[in-house]
């Protein structure tokens, strides 16, 4: 069944998705936001955000996207949760399939973000957000002064690894079990730093705590236990959904959405914004770009309004 007409749909609930939602509908433009989960995205997961501004007190993720979700609503954006299995963004009228319905608007705003891949360890996700964080740039500054560890091998993990050397007090980087996968040449920083401890050739078993982390089992023929306050899992990332790469929007070779200075993908009427761009990968990066997708999206509609 077809729905109605909208004249956006957001494709995400994060604060990218929703900031667009509050700059579309405040602007009068019938917009749907359709989430698959829950609204608010992996900012749900931050147990205290302290560099959002407005808020010099420090505020938890969810209650900031609990503000953010209600603004959204007050404007009329229109929440529905739905999982896309479709996407048509081809002519004037672009098309979500979802498993009730398909869904039309004049333009498409993608914010689906993007998900680290996980250890899928004991105490991963018990742990997560006191004292497990996947973001070094997000959650270094709570870890000042303590021991924490970096685990993955890749470009990011080593930058986060020197990153909280300028921090903690000491950084474990483990690899794991295959070793780094960067250039010797870019690990030449990491092993001269005098509070990065390389160890390779483990992966970790286990993460341990009581309220919060307190150390990290390695799995080697010897197992042995790390005391750590931190652990940053750096893994790749999970690309965005299939579905949109299927629709000719262009992607670079990380799988981060391709767009201009105003979010517009290479589709006419189709803009991305937050995490799934690869920018900032901070919420108020996220929000920021938000709203230049949101307005853009108004420029396209009403220069679709004067082309008529």
């Amino acid at each position: 069944m077809v729905e109605e007409v909208y004249d956006v749909i957001i494709l995400g609930g994060g604060p990218a998705g929703l900031t667009a939602g509050i700059y579309t509908a405040r602007h009068g433009l019938k917009t749907l936001l359709l989430e698959g989960r829950k609204l608010g995205g992996r900012a749900l997961e931050a147990h205290r955000i302290e560099n959002f501004p407005g808020f010099p007190e420090g505020i938890s993720g969810a209650e900031l996207m609990e503000r953010f979700i209600a603004q959204a609503e007050k404007f009329g954006v229109e929440f529905r949760t739905e999982k896309i299995l479709g996407l048509s963004v081809i002519g004037d009228l672009k098309m979500v399939l979802t498993r009730t319905g398909v869904y039309q608007a004049k333009a498409v705003i993608i914010a689906t973000g993007i998900q680290r891949r996980q250890l899928r360890v004991p105490g991963e996700v018990e742990f997560k957000g006191r004292g497990v964080s996947y973001c070094a740039i997000c959650d270094g500054p709570f870890f000042a002064d303590k021991i924490v560890a970096v685990v993955g091998s890749g470009h990011e993990a080593v930058e986060d690894a020197l990153r909280m050397s300028e921090i903690a007090r000491k950084v474990y980087a483990i690899p794991g079990v295959d070793g780094y996968s960067v250039d010797a040449a870019e690990l030449q920083e990491l092993v001269e730093n005098e509070r990065i401890e390389v160890i390779e050739g483990v992966d970790v078993e286990a993460i341990r705590g009581e309220d919060s982390v307190t150390h990290i089992k390695l799995k080697n023929d010897s197992p042995m236990n790390l005391k750590v306050d931190g652990v940053f899992i750096i893994l790749e990332s999970i690309p965005t959904t299939d579905i949109i790469k299927e629709t000719g929007i262009q992607f670079d070779e990380s799988g981060c959405i391709k767009v201009d200075e105003n979010q517009q993908t290479n589709i006419e009427g189709v803009f991305a914004a937050g995490d799934c761009v690869c920018e900032g990968m901070q919420v108020v990066t996220a929000a920021g770009e938000g709203s230049k997708a949101g307005l853009a999206a108004l420029r396209y509609i009403k220069s679709l309004k004067k082309a008529r």
